[in-house]
């Protein structure tokens, strides 16, 4: 048997701790953009759905006060309009499990699975 040289196994720990080190350190780095663009989407939907909250309440008054004066009753003008969201809620609430809970998951997932140019780099080389 050939005679190994001395500190093989001392340079080959270094070698493996050296490893262990970058892959945690490129972990973290991954966790961090993901965890960044999942809040980025996050905050933008928030703002968003707060401008269409605004859009959607100053039509419904402008809708409510139109309905007001087409039946000559403020009630039942504004009556018609909390029916509407009275039906949008109930559909909203019956649809969410088959349509709405799938597209946030899959959104989030996508988000966390999806590959970076580094990986993609990394896959044309093997």
């Amino acid at each position: 048997m050939e005679a190994q040289k001395p500190g093989f196994f001392e340079e080959t720990q270094e070698l493996v701790e050296d490893y262990v080190s970058n892959r945690l350190q490129l972990l973290k780095l991954q966790t961090a953009e993901k965890s960044a663009r999942l809040v980025s989407l996050l905050l933008t939907g928030i703002v968003m759905a707060l401008l269409c909250f605004f859009i959607l309440l100053f039509l419904s008054l402008t809708a409510g006060y139109l309905l007001a004066q087409l039946t000559g009753s403020l009630f039942t003008g504004f009556g018609i309009v909390v029916l509407f969201y009275v039906l949008l809620l109930v559909a909203v609430l019956y649809l969410r499990k088959r349509f709405l809970d799938k597209y946030i998951s899959n959104t989030v997932i996508k988000i966390f699975f999806e590959s970076t140019a580094d990986d993609d780099d990394a896959n044309e080389k093997k």
